[in-house]
């Protein structure tokens, strides 16, 4: 039999977080991952890439890692430029104004995965398995019992559900979620772009969606996000590659030069999810098993890691380890922050969607108050990048 105090389920860069945050807290941990262990970087950029905000960065810089995260291809941005399309509306903002040495970094899912994995393999208190599946599981009014599909139990005083939107232990513990559909399918992609990015994230609303361009370490190169309606986001995927670039060229509105996809388009739908119940008996969600929201200001990765932080803080508390107060008290905190995200990103996605006059007068108006009084428009900034 092994034995952890937390057994985390689920590899990813949140799942992997928590584990590092955990270990270094003198705390026993077993991560288990149905898919194979985080490999070094391709030479080609992944097309699966998130915003790192300042605050996630000071979490990577305490865990002793974002040097490390930095040398694979992180990517700092210093200039954010969100405009209406076809509209007077328009935000630009930057480093200097908020007396920062940048807003944030553009780093590739898979880096921050493997930078994790790398330091975790040099931890005693820590068990990896990947290429590995759980059979059963069982709690008790103390501990967890997992049944690894091998016949190894493994038992822990706590279980972290970090597996991910389609959770299935909050399926199997019957968890309550909250959940719509955004109508929206997002299409991602790495482009090549004829004009440098400057440092700078662009965004743009067009009437079915925001499309995201975001800068990747060859100046030349973005990462894409585009959101649309699963008509629309049919349509771009069935286009030839060349009339596609035509297309993202003009919804892009040329700011980028002529734009060329420089590698395989990908699309999947966006869903918002929210777990009622965090917390059953010793098993807790965390990250995308629950909360997912829409991409449009890329805070998904950040809300994971600020679950981590929070649960890493509690269960560091000196007294008796993974008790109901302390577990009640992340979730209460993490509910609330996502709550508010959650609704924020709707007012957001609902405000900026559609064709419709008066609701392009307010965007615009909107945009450019904002855009030109000082002290709103800096703390209008400073929530963007996680100040």
């Amino acid at each position: 039999m092994q034995q952890a105090q937390v057994c985390i389920v689920g590899g990813g860069a949140v799942g992997l977080t928590l584990a590092l945050g955990l270990a270094k807290a003198d705390i026993n941990v077993l991560v288990i991952d149905s898919n194979g262990a985080p490999q070094p970087l391709a030479a080609q950029f992944a097309n699966r890439v998130s915003a790192i905000s300042l605050a996630s960065q000071s979490q990577f810089e305490r865990l002793g890692v974002w040097q490390d995260i930095v040398s694979q291809r992180a990517t700092p941005y210093t200039h954010m430029d969100v405009r209406d399309q076809d509209s007077f509306g328009k935000i630009a903002f930057n480093n200097v104004e908020l007396d920062l040495p940048e807003l944030g970094h553009i780093v590739e899912n898979d880096a921050i995965r493997y930078v994790l994995f790398t330091a975790l393999q040099q931890l005693d208190n820590v068990t990896l398995c990947f290429d590995t599946r759980y059979q059963t599981i069982h709690q008790t009014e103390t501990d967890v019992l997992i049944t690894l599909e091998s016949g190894i139990p493994v038992m822990a005083k706590l279980l972290v559900a970090a597996d991910g939107a389609n959770s299935a232990i909050r399926t199997q513990f019957k968890m309550p979620l909250t959940f719509w559909d955004y109508d929206h399918h997002a299409i991602v992609a790495t482009v090549k772009t004829q004009l440098p990015h400057d440092a700078t994230a662009r965004q743009i609303f067009l009437d079915t969606g925001p499309l995201a361009f975001l800068p990747l370490k060859d100046e030349h190169h973005h990462s894409i996000v585009w959101s649309t309606s699963p008509e629309e986001a049919k349509h771009l995927m069935a286009l030839p590659e060349i009339e596609f670039n035509k297309a993202l060229n003009v919804a892009i509105d040329g700011q980028c030069g002529l734009c060329e996809v420089a590698d395989d388009r990908a699309v999947f739908p966006l869903k918002m999810r929210y777990a009622q119940q965090w917390l059953n008996g010793k098993i807790v969600l965390m990250g995308d098993a629950a909360h997912t929201i829409h991409p449009l200001a890329g805070l998904g990765m950040n809300l994971g890691l600020k679950d981590a932080e929070v649960l890493i803080e509690q269960l560091s508390k000196e007294g008796e380890f993974a008790t109901t107060r302390s577990l009640r008290e992340y979730e209460r905190n993490r509910k609330l922050d996502a709550q508010k995200h959650i609704a924020m990103m709707q007012g957001l996605k609902e405000l900026f969607e559609g064709s419709n006059p008066v609701k392009k007068l307010i965007r615009g108006v909107g945009l450019s108050l904002v855009d030109n009084l000082g002290p709103i428009k800096t703390l209008f900034a400073k929530e963007a990048v996680g100040k």
